[in-house]
């Protein structure tokens, strides 16, 4: 039995083609990818993100304990309502997830998990909290009572299209810069995403939900699928939790580096295996120059040795074939290197891991 959302209905309403995604009933998209797509690029469009889980962390610990929780250090969150991207890693140093961490106060937090793992996680922080004798409270806000719903609009005309559907909120959230957070009534509302464009992800009652999502749409806002949002976070070279990364693969191997807090003195669970074994491989884009489409799993072949593309599609903005990709240390941008695709050795050129964003192509 597929789980559904708490717009399950308004997706079907809207004749979106629904698919499998990990267990939930997902709309894909309602009618053409690409138009959703440059929607976003362009002008403003929706996503339904209620099948990922919001977690409530309270109590006197909340910063000791997401202080060991994740490679990215908590002590950088000293404003009320900044986010934190960061990894929670297993001892290995393998990724278990990646999230996002908003700072409310000192004895509360909120942290975004992906849909797929929320319960790993759940578990994980939970026997975290016991293990180290904190003080602190966990909650899902997903599914049961006083449960959330989660709508990301996405694109240059974002925040006038919410001001104009929830005018209330616009006082608190027009100086908002990117990776923060305010909470007006029973709206928490981030600048944050998974497009590369600017926006805002809106946390409401779930029961709510469903109207929220109706107005905008009234308002002109596009219904976007996971198709589109797939494409729009390649083009973005955001990563995709068990593409990208997973329990094997270190963040240093993931281009996520940047996330990862080693140069003081504090611990972290993952922390010893990182400083052991350094970084393996490193995380860089590709674009085809030859006919073809790239996809995950494909092997590049490179002067260092072989490498592997960890996501690929076409790329509307672009309008070519791109990819990201683990490839062996040495590797250079501007390099040109071979993928297998289907037994044929097609050219390719290695840049930086980040396609579009803002409208434009960025490479």
């Amino acid at each position: 039995m597929l789980k559904k959302t708490v717009l399950n209905a308004a997706h079907r309403a809207m004749n979106a083609r629904m698919v499998d995604f990990g267990g939930w009933d997902m709309p894909v998209n309602y009618g053409s990818q690409i138009e959703e797509h440059n929607a976003v690029r362009n002008n403003c469009g929706m996503f339904d993100v209620s099948h990922m889980c919001p977690v409530d962390v309270v109590g006197a610990d909340c910063r000791a304990f997401l202080s060991r929780l994740v490679a990215n250090d908590v002590a950088k969150l000293k404003v009320s309502g900044k986010a934190l991207y960061a990894a929670m890693l297993n001892e290995a140093g393998g990724v278990i997830d990646d999230l996002i961490i908003y700072f409310l106060t000192d004895t509360r937090f909120r942290i975004v998990v992906n849909a797929g793992t929320a319960e790993k996680d759940l578990a994980w922080m939970q026997a975290k909290v016991a293990e180290w004798k904190l003080d602190v409270t966990i909650t899902q806000r997903r599914d049961g009572a006083n449960n959330l719903g989660i709508i990301a609009v996405q694109g240059p005309n974002a925040r006038t299209k919410v001001w104009e559907v929830l005018p209330q909120t616009k006082a608190a959230t027009e100086g908002l810069k990117a990776f923060f957070a305010a909470e007006v009534d029973q709206y928490f509302i981030a600048s944050t995403g998974y497009t590369g464009e600017d926006g805002y992800e809106i946390m409401l009652p779930a029961g709510e939900a469903e109207a929220l999502w109706n107005k905008l749409n009234a308002a002109g806002v596009a219904p976007c699928g996971l198709g589109a949002r797939d494409t729009l976070r390649l083009e973005a070279g955001m990563n995709l939790y068990g593409q990208d990364m997973d329990e094997t693969v270190s963040p240093l191997d993931a281009g996520l580096a940047w996330t990862v807090s080693l140069n003081t003195e504090r611990d972290f669970v993952g922390k010893a295996a990182l400083l052991a074994n350094g970084q393996q491989k490193q995380f860089l884009g590709l674009i085809l120059l030859d006919k073809g489409v790239l996809r995950g799993h494909q092997k590049v072949m490179t002067k260092q040795g072989d490498g592997e593309i960890t996501s690929g599609s076409f790329s509307p903005t672009l309008q070519q074939s791109i990819a990201l990709a683990r490839l062996p240390l040495g590797v250079q941008i501007g390099d040109e290197v071979e993928v297998d695709i289907r037994g044929k050795a097609l050219k390719a050129k290695v840049t930086k891991p980040v396609f579009a964003r803002n409208g434009k192509a960025v490479i």
